[in-house]
């Protein structure tokens, strides 16, 4: 197999669609002498903030000379960097290997028992935690779950410490469709004596995960009871036990950016009194202030302004809004707007609707992507038209400023295509 037989391969699993549990993972996991207990892993959930926050990590510990490999999905603009080194995506040539080693593995689970095919996302966790629990062990692994935590794929391993970002409502046709059914679910991050870092707002999602805490006897730590963060215009203060951080300033901007880099200092924290690492920490804040996430909030285009950010459910559109009239002085602005099935469009447009000047609808190449006709029947807005090639429409648009929004997977597809120069 080359690369992209192997990527064809991979991506051919998306026809399975997303099967919860991981009675798969751990059948496949076990042919493979049980990789992911080999790891010091950072098992990061929430609803939002995952990826910056899985960025933080890594950037701190990468800049006090620390091996670190990273999960996170999905991918926006190479499928290898999901699985990443230090920062960098493994290479094609590691990817095949890694798929020549777990494809006879996933055919024998068809075989030989009855728990029905691999998806998409089973190979990949499974690659990563054979490539960094046997081919190429370093020192930390963050794992960013996929979707979930009780039945996600990622939720086989012991982690050292685990870190719950927030909990919103996101895929609710799988997870349920209020606040406490989703922090039963993810609550399931909290394991027996692990050290748990959790920003979760919602006061009903708060008592469950503070039953978990108590349930698996772990040390909880929460955001505004334990974690202070104090803002003073892009810059803030941070506070946790005895040690005062003052005049933090992130290349990331937003509020919730704060608290994500919040959680990921606690989580360095806590490593450090343990012993687990030694940090420096000018180090530490060094690497924390240079994070860039590409497609959060990301700025391609000044004249006229252009910004695309991946939101994809209410609360991340609600940060989204609340950073561009804070640090960008927006109050209406053109959206290019796209998405996929399952998510909340109403609720998500409502938001929009709020600093929207024209609603331009279009769609995109992705199994799950609705057609743009959908969108537009959906959103009860005067101001709204179609984009038939948003290529085009981009790379010609000349109005006052445009938001690019509406899901992870478009942003992916928007930078592969688009010239912004």
């Amino acid at each position: 197999m080359n690369y992209l037989d192997s990527l064809y391969w991979i991506h051919e699993r998306t026809k399975f669609g997303i099967k919860p549990g991981v009675k798969r993972m751990e059948w496949m996991l076990e042919r493979l002498n049980n990789p992911q207990f080999n790891i010091n892993g950072i098992h990061v959930g929430g609803t939002n903030g995952k990826g910056s926050t899985v960025s933080y990590l890594r950037s701190a510990l990468v800049d006090n000379g620390y091996d670190v490999g990273t999960f996170t999905s999905p991918f926006i603009e190479t499928f290898n960097e999901r699985i990443s080194l230090n920062g960098n995506p493994i290479s094609d040539d590691e990817i095949v290997a890694l798929v020549q080693h777990v494809k006879p593995v996933s055919e024998a689970l068809e075989k030989e028992t009855e728990l029905g095919t691999a998806t998409e996302f089973e190979i990949i966790t499974t690659m990563m935690f054979l490539y960094f629990g046997e081919i190429h062990p370093v020192d930390f692994v963050i794992v960013e779950a996929g979707l979930g935590i009780k039945n996600d794929s990622t939720n086989v391993f012991k982690p050292i410490l685990s870190i719950l970002t927030s909990i919103g409502l996101d895929h609710t046709d799988i997870l349920g469709d209020t606040y406490v059914d989703i922090a039963k679910d993810k609550g399931a991050i909290v394991k027996p004596k692990t050290p748990v870092i959790y920003a979760v707002k919602n006061d009903e999602a708060l008592k469950v995960i503070r039953n978990f805490v108590v349930q698996q006897e772990a040390e909880g730590i929460e955001l505004d009871r334990d974690i202070s963060i104090i803002s003073e215009d892009e810059e803030f203060t941070y506070r946790y036990k005895d040690y005062e951080l003052e005049t933090l300033l992130l290349n990331m901007v937003g509020e919730h950016q704060k608290e994500n880099a919040a959680l990921a200092i606690t989580a360095l924290i806590e490593l450090n009194e343990a012993g687990i690492v030694d940090l420096d920490f000018n180090k530490m804040i060094d690497g924390i202030e240079s994070v860039s996430w590409t497609g959060r909030i990301e700025q391609v285009k000044e004249q006229p302004l252009m910004i695309m950010d991946g939101a994809h459910n209410v609360e991340s559109v609600e940060a989204l809004i609340s950073t561009l009239k804070q640090y960008y002085q927006v109050d209406h602005i053109d959206i290019l707007f796209s998405a996929i099935k399952g998510k909340p469009i109403n609720a998500m447009v409502d938001q929009l609707k709020t600093i929207a000047s024209t609603f331009y609808i279009t769609d995109f190449d992705f199994p799950k992507a609705l057609t743009k006709e959908a969108i537009f029947e959906e959103i009860k807005y005067d101001h709204k038209a179609l984009v038939d090639d948003y290529v085009k429409f981009i790379e010609a648009y000349d109005g006052d400023g445009l938001i690019i929004t509406g899901s992870l997977y478009f942003i992916s597809e928007v930078k592969s295509r688009v010239n912004f120069n």
